[in-house]
């Protein structure tokens, strides 16, 4: 009774939770009701390339300035992180007013530096990004009956020997009718609110619209600077400028100025506030993608479940059989025993380097937590790709409070290892605190000297890494030497098997047992590789990743099969009486980190083929390595801790002397 009485509270906490979600706003994402000739600010974020993957300022390109001077927008610590520096620009509209024509400004002479510079960005392929009421612009192109979707717009184009600079920006901005609302619901994306109209309260009979949408279409046009020499910014430009992207008209030249001019139209929209992502997260090849993931992971399941169930059979008859012997017969067969049964007193024997295998386990427990626990909160829309910054924030607040689970679990297995001997916890907790961040920390600060060298706005600032630092020590820290004191106070698992003094030499095997070990991770990465293409696709070709309920599931199968995988080669191994399984057991579900690695060599070297410079392939690798550890430390983490509770409970079904 205590039980079900307790579940019913626990159910009733759950629908107050949920209920009281549909009361309120993500930060961000509630809509903005604007009228009829209000002012609508353009923002410009870095500008960022495909080829180089360093972002830069889009103030570091010769382009028109506001009369009021550049500023920054509030920026979270993901948005740094990520490379994003969104600042304001000169143009601005006002809502449902179309004009045409207008002159936006003309720049001094075009130095020999500035020359080269545009005419590098040009080369490299670098897209310029603008925000609209939080929404980046869209760009459609067609290509053979196909309309192809493209954040952003080129600085330019090459044809033959000359360099074009798109100087003129077709904008249309969708929008939709505001209503007003007294329920807001936070939907899939995060970003959306379903409106239920209400009766228009007083005063409202001014209508008022919201932006659902916002494009571009660039052109290269060729203006008279003689003709704009007297004109001020947001000026009629003296002729009708027509605006054809097929063609381009406006080569740069070295001391000769640029003409700035934009033209806005507004059209009303059937599009729905909650709908105004949809352009951004729409998939090319949707239903090829989905078929060969579904495809995917039911073949990966169906290998799974057929290797769990022969072994489960085998192990279940192997102690049925030695359970139903009467106590002369086990005796008699205690002296003939082969297999895993003549491993007992040396199954639990320490492992070499115990420390690093308890700080590593740890490491991977932490680094678990916060991957499942981000991905389930992007899926239910609390990080979305309207909230910059939010997926990054989340992962290092969920990273630094699941420290005090990285602490208990490498202090109770420290303890367990040494048979419940306390001395040593405070130092297995401050080594775990410090050991994968001490890693990440490592590979982030040379990649940032890189970014600091090319003036790219993806380096982290001074300020921000002393914040970081800070973080680290004021709460990470903290939280895994609490951690680690409360399994210090925990009781150790006990081992059901006593350890002989002198172990028991291994028999010479015909393959080494590595081998094994490390094509044992072609099963989990069978579950990844196919999500993988689209995750790398997101993070290095510039597209928006939003499929996280997918991920969510891809990823709880890659810990399932991760454990069987590794519960099957620990017991292969006992079998082949090859008593050293606890590093083996790691890394046979963290081997495989060094497939996805081999995958991201591949991606950089067939998908990415125009990734250009060392600097650039070095910020690629240096974080291909940075995630390949971190997969191998919590997949290894799954790995050992799987194939202890099996060992323990293998050795405690049956009793051998």
């Amino acid at each position: 009774m205590d039980f079900f009485a307790h579940f019913k509270i626990w159910v009733l906490i759950l629908c107050l939770i949920f209920q009281s979600g549909n009361g309120f706003y993500l930060p961000g994402s509630y809509p903005h009701k604007h009228g009829i000739g209000d002012t609508l600010s353009v923002k410009v974020n870095s500008i960022t390339s495909i080829e180089t993957e360093m972002p830069f300022s889009y103030y570091s390109l010769p382009f028109c300035k506001p009369l009021e001077g550049v500023k920054d927008s509030a920026e979270n610590l993901g948005e740094v992180l990520m490379g994003d520096r969104i600042e304001n620009s000169p143009y601005t509209f006002k809502m449902y007013t179309n004009v045409s024509d207008i002159f936006l400004c003309q720049t001094g002479p075009l130095s020999g530096e500035n020359f080269k510079l545009l005419k590098k960005r040009i080369d490299e392929m670098y897209q310029v990004n603008l925000i609209l009421d939080n929404l980046p612009a869209i760009r459609y192109a067609k290509k053979d009956s196909y309309f192809l979707r493209w954040t952003g717009y080129p600085v330019g184009i090459k044809i033959q020997d000359a360099y074009y600079v798109f100087n003129h920006l077709k904008f249309t901005v969708l929008v939709h009718k505001y209503e007003e609302a007294n329920v807001a619901r936070v939907m899939g994306t995060g970003d959306a609110a379903e409106v239920i109209p209400t009766i228009a309260s007083e005063g409202s009979e001014l209508p008022g619209y919201m932006v659902v949408g916002f494009e571009v279409v660039p052109c290269s046009v060729m203006h008279d600077a003689k003709s704009v020499k007297n004109l001020k910014p947001y000026e009629k430009y003296p002729s009708p400028v027509k605006c054809d992207p097929t063609t381009v008209a406006m080569p740069i030249k070295e001391n000769e100025p640029i003409v700035f001019t934009y033209e806005v139209k507004f059209e009303e929209s059937d599009i729905k506030w909650p709908s105004r992502w949809d352009a951004y997260l729409k998939m090319e090849g949707s239903k090829v993608h989905w078929f060969s993931i579904l495809n995917s992971l039911m073949v990966i399941t169906f290998l799974a479940g057929i290797v769990l169930v022969i072994f489960l059979r085998t192990v279940r008859r192997d102690l049925t059989r030695y359970e139903e012997l009467d106590k002369e017969a086990q005796a008699q067969m205690n002296e003939e025993l082969s297999g895993w049964k003549l491993v007992v007193g040396d199954v639990f024997r320490a492992p070499t380097n115990a420390g690093l295998l308890c700080v590593m386990v740890g490491d991977g427990v932490q680094l678990l937590g916060m991957a499942i626990v981000t991905v389930l909160f992007a899926a239910l829309g609390f990080m979305s790709p309207a909230s910059r910054g939010t997926l990054i924030i989340g992962m290092i607040l969920f990273y630094m409070i699941l420290g005090i689970s990285a602490g208990y679990v490498a202090v109770r297995l420290w303890r367990t290892i040494g048979r419940g001997d306390k001395k040593g916890w405070i130092s297995v907790s401050w080594k775990v605190a410090c050991f994968f961040p001490g890693i990440a920390f490592f590979i982030l600060t040379t990649l940032n000297f890189l970014l600091w060298g090319s003036h790219s706005t993806g380096a982290i600032p001074f300020s921000l890494f002393a914040v970081l630092i800070f973080m680290w020590f004021c709460i990470s820290v903290p939280l895994t030497l609490v951690g680690g004191f409360f399994g210090a106070k925990a009781p150790h698992i006990e081992y059901p098997v006593r350890t002989n003094q002198i172990p028991r030499e291994i028999p010479a095997q015909k393959y080494p047992s590595w081998l094994l070990v490390f094509g044992a991770g072609t099963l989990p990465f069978g579950t990844l590789f196919i999500e993988l293409f689209f995750i790398m696709s997101s993070i290095w070709m510039g597209r928006v990743y939003y499929v996280f309920g997918f991920l969510l599931i891809v990823f709880i199968l890659l810990v399932v099969v991760c454990a069987e995988v590794s519960l099957v080669l620990t017991y292969m191994h006992l079998c082949v009486e090859d008593w050293k399984w606890w590093w083996k057991s790691f890394f046979a579900s963290g081997s495989v980190a060094i497939y996805i690695f081999l995958y991201s060599v591949n991606y950089l070297i067939f998908e990415l083929k125009s990734l250009s410079g060392p600097t650039s392939e070095a910020l690629y690798l240096g974080y291909s390595i940075l995630m390949a550890l971190a997969i191998m430390f919590a997949m290894g983490s799954v790995g050992f801790l799987s194939s202890f509770w099996f060992v323990h409970y293998l050795f405690s079904s049956v009793k051998l002397d």
